[in-house]
């Protein structure tokens, strides 16, 4: 297992990785669209397991959605995807270690933002069109209450929420980071999102796919107001949570380490990369 000064190092070149990906937009935009997509296979996939588990009165629905949404940070990790969510943490410690400066780093989140959605909004009128959600009645009703559900919460609630998950998602990648082995990889993304999903906090990707299948889909609570404003809320949760909590945390354990000189990126090579 790595240190957490060698983690940091590894994330600060992480974060420098991102932002010099941003001088090729096209294909940058291509791994965020896949990283949307993959946490969109996780959703669909908690849905028609934990569906007819809910339906029932089953009190594992919670526990089985939570067993099986690993699938989305592991193909994201594993496969390689540029997620919005797990950024948050990256860019802001490489940041804070000086790798990059904060106008590349927030053009990089917000574009991977965007492409997330892409990828989701994609990935959900796909997965719409080919009626799955009708084949089992169960998941389109396990749908329509998370929905409903969500247009219910308040904006505070929203935001805590939105901290709380993006706390437990950073975690699982800030813990990939350290090991340096498959196996116990694979097992804190497991535990952390296990967590995450049990628990009901909101993740603003996992979101973006649930939304979309709802307005695809003809959901009543499923409206472009409920769906701007869980972004909103839950988009600045996540970045406090991964930012602040994790990311400006673990660069204080650290020591406030600064990144080597040789390493920074120029204003000239900053400015080109956005």
């Amino acid at each position: 297992m790595r240190t957490i000064e060698d983690t940091l190092d590894l994330q600060a070149d992480a974060a420098l990785h991102k932002i010099e990906g941003m001088r090729h937009p096209m294909r940058f935009a291509v791994s965020g669209m896949l990283a949307g997509a993959y946490v969109g296979v996780a959703v669909v996939l908690m849905l028609n397991a934990a569906g007819p588990l809910a339906e029932a009165g089953e009190g594992w629905a919670k526990l089985v959605s939570g067993l099986v949404f690993g699938v989305a940070l592991t193909l994201v990790v594993f496969a390689g995807a540029e997620l919005v969510t797990s950024s948050m943490m990256t860019l802001t410690q490489g940041t804070l270690m000086r790798a990059t400066s904060p106008g590349p780093a927030s053009g990089a989140l917000g574009f991977t933002f965007g492409a997330n959605l892409l990828g989701s909004a994609l990935f959900g009128l796909l997965v719409a069109t080919s009626g799955v959600l009708h084949a089992n009645p169960a998941a389109g009703a396990m749908l329509e209450g998370m929905l409903d559900a969500k247009a219910h919460e308040s904006p505070i609630e929203l935001f805590v929420r939105g901290i709380l998950c993006n706390v437990l998602v950073c975690l699982a990648i800030w813990m990939v980071a350290r090991s340096t082995t498959d196996g116990p990889k694979l097992v804190v993304i497991f535990w952390a999102l296990l967590a995450f999903i049990t628990s009901g906090f909101e993740h603003v990707v996992a979101n973006m796919t649930t939304f979309t299948l709802g307005l695809a889909t003809g959901v009543p609570s499923a409206t472009w107001l409920a769906f701007g404003t869980n972004m909103l809320w839950v988009g600045l949760g996540n970045l406090v949570g991964g930012a602040a909590v994790v990311g400006l945390a673990y660069w204080v354990v650290g020591g406030s380490p600064r990144w080597p000189e040789a390493h920074a990126l120029t204003p000239a090579d900053a400015e080109a990369s956005v």
